[in-house]
């Protein structure tokens, strides 16, 4: 298409080159000015507060929408079966485990209380640290190492209250069989 413009412009060149514009084009352009620039709409100008003042508000919007989204990616559970579903076996399997201990130890508190928040606060060391894994699980890059963390944490609570239990379980036959002496002299 270009080669047929420039055939074009080729052939007609003489007529172009003899025609030339009116002498009071110019003329005619500034009598007319005026008049167009009236009928043009004035330019809108903004002041500086009231741009700031949008700027505020928009940062304001984004901010409550970042703030929305951390806590909705907060509040979404992390289905530990889609990490590695051996570990969430494993990790059901140990957290049953230490909350039935635990019960288990929470009838030692009628009978030796002084006991029972001794061995209690290690417990809830334990188990802080198991809850600040649980947070950091759904944000962390490697879920299946936190999850690893989680279920040795569990593991051993597991094991000290089987020796917690054990202790009283000692303590307690040491103490019948102390009555029993006494009863028997």
């Amino acid at each position: 298409m270009s080669k047929r413009l420039e055939d074009f412009i080729r052939q007609h060149k003489n007529d172009f080159d003899g025609r030339e514009p009116d002498t009071d084009l110019w003329q005619q352009i500034e009598k007319r000015l005026p008049q167009l620039l009236k009928t043009s709409k004035p330019k809108k100008s903004f002041s500086l507060g009231f741009v700031l003042r949008v700027a505020a508000g928009i940062i304001l919007v984004m901010a409550a929408g970042f703030v929305f989204y951390l806590q909705k990616q907060h509040r979404q559970p992390v289905d530990l079966a889609q990490i590695n579903p051996e570990f969430a076996r494993m990790q059901t399997r140990y957290a049953a485990e230490v909350e039935s201990k635990r019960t288990e130890l929470k009838a030692v508190a009628k009978t030796d209380p002084e006991l029972y928040r001794e061995f209690n606060s290690v417990l809830v060391d334990m188990d802080k640290n198991y809850k600040k894994l649980n947070q950091e699980l759904p944000n962390s890059p490697n879920q299946e190492r936190v999850l690893r963390a989680m279920i040795r944490n569990l593991k051993v609570q597991t094991e000290l209250l089987n020796q917690q239990l054990q202790v009283i379980e000692d303590y307690n036959q040491t103490k019948k069989q102390t009555q029993n002496e006494t009863k028997n002299i």
